[in-house]
């Protein structure tokens, strides 16, 4: 199915059902009264996740939704149904906006958070109720009010522990491919990564996490250049970036501590508070180099990077490195998942 992570929709409330005038008109009853009854409530409308859901594709084709109208009273003192609520699967990780103020509406994260969107309308009411000592026969009544209607734009923003983060064919594809059971395409050109993909890493027996892949950035992204701008979104939940560098790549040395800098000047560029995320640094592709070029190669870029956090070495593609990798990742996540569970 293709990805698809914002999407613009309109839903409707069902209106509320109006009253009802009438009267008994029972053989021996002369005096019957009033007996009109209230119309029922119209349905409302709620966002409710899915947690089998990872894209907001459903939404491309339907994009008007429509809770049912409530029933109009009726004689004898009966009530008309209430419309039944409508409930819209969205995927875990939406973002809920009123497409005309802009104003979020909410942020759909838990397993079973439910958002309401559009309230339905109050039920009209039937004569009885204006019936008084001194109305003895009312004929009023009133119409049921009107569903609420708003238009929503929907965006996604993917649950992940771990983003990777990397120019294009640095090899972000095939480290998610070895730690997890994600099975993104894999290609010898750049740009091969569209859209994001998750992949659940397990360290053990109930140990796991979730690592996203988005498609590579490069220089100029910020200002609107390649593909993957759009998806850094959705690193934006993200306790940890993974800086994913091709160590093969070109002559090494100066280009590749060039390029590492300007790709975290386009992550600063487009979010501050994301360039301030945990970023650890992964040495890709060392498979690729005979040992002493992989040292001299690594050493001339943490030297001008000035590198100070935690640095892996890695071959994805033959695994080297990545239990290690995997096994101190979890090691960094769970102290706060612990203390977020303690809250």
């Amino acid at each position: 199915m293709k990805f698809v992570d914002e999407a613009s929709i309109e839903v409707i409330a069902g209106d509320g059902g109006s009253g009802c005038v009438s009267f008994r008109r029972e053989r021996f009853i002369p005096r019957g009264g009033p007996d009109g009854g209230d119309g029922g409530d119209g349905g409302s409308v709620y966002l409710a996740v899915d947690a089998n859901l990872n894209t907001l594709a459903d939404f491309r084709h339907t994009r008007m939704f429509r809770a049912e109208r409530g029933g109009n009273g009726m004689g004898r003192n009966r009530t008309g149904r209430s419309g039944d609520d409508l409930h819209i699967a969205v995927p875990p990780g939406t973002l809920v906006y009123d497409a005309q103020t802009e104003e979020q509406l909410g942020d759909l994260t838990g397993a079973t958070s439910r958002l309401l969107v559009a309230k339905g309308g109050y039920h009209g009411l039937g004569n009885t109720r204006y019936k008084s000592s001194t109305n003895r026969a009312p004929r009023q009544s009133t119409p049921g009010k009107p569903g609420e209607r708003r238009g929503l734009r929907l965006e996604l923003k993917v649950l992940a522990d771990v983003g990777l983060l990397g120019y294009p064919n640095a090899g972000k594809s095939t480290l998610i491919r070895a730690v997890s059971a994600a099975r993104p395409k894999v290609a010898e050109y750049p740009f091969t990564t569209l859209h994001p993909h998750l992949g659940v890493v397990s360290v053990g027996p109930g140990r796991s996490f979730v690592m996203a892949d988005i498609p590579g950035l490069i220089e100029g992204a910020a200002d609107g250049h390649g593909l993957g701008i759009r998806f850094l979104r959705h690193l934006a939940r993200t306790r940890l970036l993974l800086h994913v560098v091709d160590l093969a790549d070109g002559e090494g040395g100066e280009p590749l501590e060039r390029g590492a800098r300007a790709l975290f000047a386009e992550l600063r560029k487009y979010s501050a508070e994301l360039a301030g995320r945990e970023r650890w640094l992964v040495l890709n592709k060392l498979d690729l180099l005979d040992p002493a070029e992989a040292e001299r190669r690594c050493a001339s870029l943490l030297a001008g990077l000035e590198w100070q956090g935690p640095v892996f070495r890695v071959s994805a593609l033959r695994r080297d490195g990545t239990e290690k990798l995997c096994q101190a990742v979890y090691a960094y996540l769970q102290p706060q998942r612990e203390a977020e569970h303690d809250t």
